[in-house]
């Protein structure tokens, strides 16, 4: 940001430094910039009232995007409140016909715009953007027009035009977050390559076996559980009348949960021995569970970033051999779900551990196991 003075923007980099254990910030040098002080102090303010980290996460990082956006189109800071005119830019710039661009190079993006966000990290994807993260930052650029009292011109009748007819014009196939599901079959190939006694061997057992068995867990709340949240249960008994150990974990407010809401599960048996082994072997009493191994061995005081998490999964998957592109972390998700139905689990009790709301998007993976394995697949 032009006329900034370097004493202002270090002062930023270490309030948006501060804020790190709770929302972790990529580029944050970078941001520091982009972003004003007041900028900054809604963050803060947001954080002290208690906003979801996702929610906080994807607002910083559009509002960093947005900034470095109007900088790269317009040669100027992004307004308050935005123009007409530019929010239609900013369709114009990211929902586009890639058929078209072939042709002409000045349809969507210009080229140097494209590199400028490119080269300054904040651009990473190849071609047009997908429908919803248009929607989503329109969605949260309006809402921090909101919060500096201000109307924007984002129900016009013109923009909400722009974005549906440039949605129709390019329809783009809906493609699912995990392309298969970890299922206990996948999940035991992935297990038996973390089964050493080296530090990022035990800590990544236990990260898949807790983010499967708890309920299928999404990465941000994996890679932001903390030692504070376990709760050392009461032993449940084993089939064989062997005593297991329990622990519960306390996810507070999740994707899903209300604002007060105390979201618990359970673990039970090797995912407690698992994370257990890990907490010593890290000699981690309190503070972020899973965090980082540097080269030398050496653990991070640091929570894992949720990337993190999802690039842990894709490097088990590649050593076992399977195909990496077609497995995420959220296949631990959807495969927890596919698991229970293939056990023949009720989804009402499925649902308590994974804590979804919407019995429409659970069944869809009991549905499509049982469809499967079904008789009405097997007709000839």
């Amino acid at each position: 940001m032009s006329g900034t003075s370097p004493s202002s923007i270090e002062r930023r980099v270490e309030d948006l430094d501060s804020l790190a254990a709770i929302l972790p910030i990529d580029r944050r040098d970078k941001l520091a910039d982009l972003l004003t002080d007041a900028d900054v102090e809604t963050l803060r303010h947001l954080v002290n009232e208690g906003m979801g980290a996702n929610t906080l996460r994807a607002l910083t990082s559009d509002l960093g995007y947005l900034e470095a956006w109007s900088l790269a189109a317009t040669g100027s800071p992004l307004p308050w409140p935005a123009p007409e005119a530019l929010l239609l830019k900013f369709v114009a710039h990211h929902l586009w016909d890639t058929a078209k661009r072939e042709n002409d190079a000045d349809h969507g993006m210009p080229i140097v715009v494209d590199q400028v966000l490119r080269d300054g990290g904040f651009l990473r994807t190849v071609g047009p953007h997908a429908p919803d993260t248009v929607r989503r930052r329109l969605a949260n650029w309006s809402t921090l027009t909101k919060w500096r009292g201000l109307d924007g011109a984002f129900a016009s009748p013109a923009l909400k035009s722009a974005i549906r007819l440039a949605v129709r014009a390019v329809p783009r196939p809906r493609r699912r977050k995990s392309a298969k599901a970890v299922t206990g079959d996948v999940l035991s190939q992935l297990l038996a390559t973390c089964g050493g006694d080296s530090l990022r061997d035990i800590r990544d057992r236990a990260i898949l076996m807790v983010a499967f068995a708890s309920g299928g867990r999404r990465r941000s709340e994996i890679a932001n559980l903390r030692k504070e949240q376990l709760t050392v249960e009461p032993p449940v008994t084993g089939e064989d009348g062997s005593p297991l150990p329990s622990l519960s974990i306390h996810l507070g407010r999740t994707k899903t949960s209300g604002a007060d809401r105390d979201e618990v599960v359970y673990l039970t048996g090797r995912p407690v021995d698992a994370l257990n082994a890990w907490l010593t072997a890290a000699k981690i009493d309190g503070g972020s569970m899973f965090r980082a191994i540097d080269r030398w061995g050496n653990v991070s005081g640091r929570a894992l970033d949720p990337k993190a998490v999802n690039d842990i999964v894709k490097q088990r998957v590649k050593q076992a051999g399977l195909e990496v592109g077609e497995f995420s972390a959220h296949g631990l998700r959807s495969g927890y779900l596919t698991e229970a139905a293939n056990r023949g689990i009720p989804l009402p009790e499925a649902m308590e551990q994974s804590r979804h709301r919407s019995v429409q998007v659970a069944s869809i993976y009991y549905n499509n196991a049982t469809r499967r394995s079904g008789r009405a697949a097997r007709l000839l």
